[in-house]
């Protein structure tokens, strides 16, 4: 229900941004910019910045605090994490263990997963082969509730 006001509160404009957000992250070799989005959009660069803030308030991006910088387009990362993922021949940064198997689902592709557990640092690879893991036993555990994480979404 809170994804359907969000996206009320969205303009054609935004949906637009936030479409060529996600395809210039996939297709540069860098995270893109509010710049960059901008231009592929054909959007003056003040319009483009008040439109990534309305998709931060709307949880469709995250900005670093205070600027105009992406800091995630879930389920990709803008900043380096300790969830790597390796996808047709190229690494990505996860916010989490779960937006590391988002990555390979959101690209349609294998890939192979290097993390570490937060409670031991143990290291965990895993790959995603035609939409399976290949370790069944693996357990992903959540420390804050769902419905909490957007309160702090880069500690949550």
């Amino acid at each position: 229900m809170a994804g359907r006001a969000y996206d009320a509160a969205m303009n054609d404009d935004d949906i637009r941004l936030r479409i060529a957000t996600y395809r210039l992250f996939v297709e540069m070799d860098r995270v893109p910019t509010v710049d960059d989005v901008a231009a592929a959009v054909g959007l003056p660069i003040d319009d483009a910045i008040l439109a990534w803030h309305r998709l931060a308030d709307a949880h469709a991006i995250v900005l670093e605090p205070g600027t105009n910088r992406l800091r995630m387009a879930n389920p990709f990362s803008a900043v380096p994490t300790s969830h790597r993922v390796r996808v047709a021949g190229r690494w990505w940064f996860a916010n989490c263990a779960w937006d590391a198997f988002g990555i390979c689902a959101a690209l349609h592709a294998d890939g192979r997963i290097e993390s570490t557990c937060p409670d031991c640092g143990e290291r965990i690879d895993v790959e995603v082969r035609d939409r399976q893991v290949d370790d069944a036993s693996l357990v992903f555990h959540c420390g804050v509730p769902a419905a909490s994480w957007w309160d702090d979404i880069v500690l949550a």
